[in-house]
């Protein structure tokens, strides 16, 4: 499970904040705990894997890192083994992401109409990855929340001329929306300001600020993001030449003179269904920045089970986990454990994903589809390797045909149900149940839906592209609600995430037996899976496509 994104929603981090808040679940049908017995060579295979994958060794698969390398060439040699074919770049295992960390060189500087602005004080400019020296003036334009997502009726820019101006946008979103939608235009502002025409945009409280915040806007952090040979990259569009962001006391500097003050922006803001219209402001904004590069690759690990239906082996069902994780403390006190081993998070979900492909080439029965098993790269640094593979896949990105996400799922009871975020919005959680049931394992219903978990992992990438698509994980019942909240709050991201845990290997087993039947049935329906009908995801990234009665 990642940090934050690029785009600026954490992705996943929030996770946390639901775990002791949470009371329960609801559950779609009834299932008693799964009695099946488990294969004990599933157990130690999927045992074995995670113990590779979390020795000290590999020193925390860092995206980029020698440990990264070696676990990838670990997963390569695995498909191979398995009689997968090579599914990446120039007929191999790999398709290397091209990635770029930018940090500012230097400090910053901004002037509002001739006037500095106190760097840290008024206002915080982030890095570029596109543009090393920039120097950027121009007028401003307020633009409420910054959406337009007029397909829910939020047209923030309608009437407003933004070409070659910046924008200047509250943070965060309108009351009233779904939250998953919420998260998605959220992380989605600067990709709105740049279809709008504005070449900057400016983020500003839409609240009032605790004192110790107006203070300080924050020192501005390293920003890592794909970049590829087009110089089309993953985060901030090249043609959004600033973003920056402002506290309560810059943006009020940014109001002085316009025909609404930000003091009564902000009342109207705090009003219940408010949402303030755009105007244009006074002056100009000047931002002058300097940013360093560091460029380097980490690989996708992509392996194919090629599909026996000469109908539909030109499909794939894709199954994916992130390999990456945190890498190695930068500051660890004397004696402390100083690698995060990522075994949970998410060893586990890459085992998981190559018990499921041994499962399908030990069946001696072909899928009618093509299966994809991809090991992904960069989730932990904002989803990064999913994303490039999604805009450069390596088949045509309309012939994948679902997707089940494998991250984190804890195997330290005995789970008798699974959450598959996004069930709501495509017919492949209806798969989900019929494999679950076929296992006495219960499907259950969102427990955090306030945290729209299903836009913060590896899948949504590719949601973003039109595929239908889930993150599965264990769920929280028969015991599972106080393993998740101890988790959550005492090894999530941290050293103690290792193979000292009381990990129960063949649940992790039975996780990837759930998985085969999952992946099975998809690639061997007659009918891919398709969006429910006015679904906002299907509706606004798969047009074209059939859609499912709900």
């Amino acid at each position: 499970m990642g940090k934050e994104t690029a785009r600026g929603e954490p992705s996943l981090m929030m996770f946390k904040r639901c775990a002791v808040a949470l009371g329960g679940l609801l559950t779609i049908g009834a299932a008693s705990p799964a009695t099946m017995a488990v294969d004990s060579a599933a157990a130690n295979r999927v045992h074995a894997t995670v113990q590779f994958l979390a020795d000290d060794l590999l020193e925390g698969r860092d995206t980029g890192s020698r440990g990264h390398e070696i676990a990838a060439a670990y997963v390569a040699s695995q498909f191979q083994a398995l009689g997968l074919q090579p599914g990446g770049e120039n007929g191999g295992w790999f398709q290397r992401v091209p990635l770029r960390t930018a940090s500012l060189n230097g400090p910053a500087a901004a002037w509002l109409n001739g006037q500095p602005l106190a760097i840290g004080q008024d206002i915080s400019v982030r890095p570029s990855i596109v543009q090393q020296q920039q120097d950027v003036t121009a007028p401003l334009v307020f633009v409420g929340y910054g959406i337009d997502a007029p397909q829910i009726g939020v047209t923030d820019y309608r009437g407003l001329d933004l070409t070659g101006k910046i924008a200047v946008a509250l943070d965060g979103t309108p009351d009233g929306l779904n939250t998953e939608i919420a998260a998605h235009l959220g992380s989605y502002k600067a990709q709105m300001a740049a279809k709008a025409g504005a070449l900057g945009l400016v983020t500003i409280p839409a609240q009032v600020e605790p004192s110790a915040r107006q203070r300080s806007a924050g020192a501005p952090r390293p920003v890592t993001n794909w970049v590829d040979t087009a110089g089309r990259n993953g985060g901030v569009p090249a043609s959004l030449r600033v973003t920056a962001s402002m506290t309560g006391t810059g943006a009020s500097k940014l109001f002085a003179g316009a025909s609404r003050s930000y003091a009564q922006l902000l009342a109207e803001a705090a009003r219940k269904g408010a949402r303030p219209a755009g105007f244009a402001l006074p002056g100009k904004l000047r931002i002058s920045r300097t940013s360093s590069w560091r460029d380097f690759t980490s690989p996708e690990v992509i392996g194919v089970l090629p599909g026996s239906d000469p109908a539909l082996r030109g499909e794939y069902v894709v199954l994916m986990g992130h390999l990456d994780h945190l890498g190695m403390r930068p500051d660890p006190k004397p004696g402390e454990h100083a690698v995060n081993n990522g075994a949970l998070d998410n060893a586990a979900g890459v085992a998981t994903m190559l018990e499921t492909a041994r499962s399908f080439t030990a069946s001696g029965r072909r899928p009618r589809r093509s299966v994809m098993f991809i090991a992904n790269t960069g989730e932990e640094k904002g989803l990064l390797g999913a994303d490039y593979f999604a805009a450069h896949p390596t088949v045509a990105a309309e012939r994948i045909a679902a997707l089940v996400d494998l991250d984190m799922p804890l195997p330290l009871y005995d789970f008798t149900d699974v959450i598959p975020f996004g069930a709501e919005h495509s017919t492949v959680a209806k798969v989900v149940a019929r494999a679950g049931a076929s296992m006495g394992i219960a499907v259950a219903r969102d427990p955090m839906p306030e945290e729209s978990i299903f836009v913060r992992s590896d899948h949504y990438r590719f949601v973003l592209r039109g595929v239908p698509a889930i993150l599965l994980m264990t769920g929280w019942s028969n015991g599972g609600q106080p393993v998740w909240q101890n988790f959550l709050k005492n090894v999530y991201h941290s050293p103690r995430d290792n193979l000292l845990q009381p990990i129960r290997w063949d649940q992790l087993a039975k996780y990837a037996e759930l998985n085969y039947r999952i992946s099975r049935d998809l690639a061997d329906a007659a009918e891919r899976p398709r969006w429910y009908q006015g679904d906002f995801f299907g509706d606004s990234f798969a047009p074209g496509q059939p859609r499912a009665a709900r």
